[in-house]
């Protein structure tokens, strides 16, 4: 998913905040799914994060377009676990290692089912 960097997302020095990084890479893991007709939230459930791992490399600046790639690197029974890189020029300047936990509406924890493997499977392209 391309994202350009917005005046809203800097702070006063024009350099992209840091927790906008992590806002980047929830829009890419959304935008998967609406791009595919579907929803994040699911018939019975939906996704929460429950451990994240960022590393920053370099700084994005206000104008600069960022791709952000999304890989799925494994699946549990009740969670999976993505990497997101996003890039400026082909180069690396963020690494997201994010574990996503599938809940139910009442907030427990629930096995994925097939279905939605298959889903997760078809989005992230294993």
């Amino acid at each position: 998913m391309q994202i350009r960097v917005y005046y809203e997302d800097t702070d006063a020095g024009g350099i992209v905040y840091h927790s906008n990084y992590l806002n980047f890479c929830e829009r890419a893991r959304s935008e998967l799914f609406f791009k595919s007709g579907l929803s994040p939230v699911l018939e019975h459930g939906h996704f929460v994060a429950k451990k994240i791992e960022a590393d920053y490399i370099s700084s994005a600046k206000l104008g600069d377009e960022l791709d952000v790639k999304t890989e799925l690197i494994a699946m549990h029974a009740a969670s999976f676990e993505l990497l997101q890189t996003v890039f400026r020029d082909d180069k690396k300047i963020f690494e997201l290692k994010i574990l996503l936990v599938y809940i139910t509406f009442e907030g427990r924890p629930q096995k994925i089912t097939q279905e939605v493997r298959d889903i997760l499977s078809l989005l992230f392209f294993v």
